[in-house]
């Protein structure tokens, strides 16, 4: 199964009053295995970016200016995502800007159920606790200690990461496959050889002794005395 990881970054915070994409990144995933296929741009907004939205990811408009705009790569960018799930924290917030660059580039809007939410995810798994992707890296020891500022294809990979933990873990990456867990199966299944001479009782007579004294002692009809030699 092939999954997009992806994250966003824009020049604020509603796509929907004007506000725009200035950075994509993506991390192809197949069976939960990054492949190390990855795409990422740097997008020119068209506009400013708010102050607020430069601290958190320190693109300014300068950088920007020679940036390619949305409708330049937007079909490279949807022949990457192809049909599969897209993959994103907080995913509601990222679907409405990309949704918002697609329409306005002429484009098809990408559906509802190909967006899973790993914010969603985690609210599940770990009720009541901090969810931020920090707080998850800090929860299953994801190094993220390049990350002094967002940036999309950076935090993808990261989320990654912290994706492979919260569907169950690093060790679906290591399952066996099938036909070498049928062998495995094969192989468990076959009966151990019969010894030539049964081994001698490792019980001395005293232990014995002590264990059906102990039987004795539970009163009624105690499964143990079904074991019992006969007298």
């Amino acid at each position: 199964m092939r999954e997009i990881i992806f994250d966003t970054e824009t020049t604020g915070l509603d796509a929907m009053t004007g506000d725009r994409l200035v950075e994509i990144g993506c991390v192809e995933l197949l069976n939960h295995i990054p492949t190390g296929q990855t795409y990422h741009v740097y997008v020119n907004p068209e506009r400013q970016v708010h102050p607020e939205a430069l601290a958190v990811h320190g693109l300014d408009n300068d950088f920007l200016a020679d940036k390619p705009l949305f409708a330049e790569i937007a079909d490279d960018f949807v022949a990457f995502l192809r049909d599969s799930p897209l993959i994103a924290h907080n995913a509601s917030f990222d679907k409405g800007f990309i949704n918002a660059e697609l329409a306005r580039s002429g484009r098809t809007e990408i559906p509802e159920n190909r967006f899973v939410d790993t914010l969603l995810l985690a609210r599940r798994r770990h009720p009541g606790s901090p969810n931020s992707l920090d707080a998850l890296c800090a929860r299953y020891n994801i190094d993220n200690s390049a990350r002094t500022k967002h940036g999309a294809l950076l935090d993808s990979e990261i989320l990654a990461d912290v994706y492979i933990e919260l569907i169950g873990g690093r060790q679906t990456t290591f399952a066996l496959s099938t036909s070498s867990a049928i062998e495995h199966a094969r192989t468990a299944a076959k009966p151990a050889g019969v010894r030539p001479q049964p081994q001698p009782p490792r019980l001395s007579d005293a232990e014995r002794q002590l264990h059906m004294e102990f039987v004795d002692s539970l009163g009624g009809r105690p499964l143990w005395k079904r074991f019992r030699p006969a007298a």
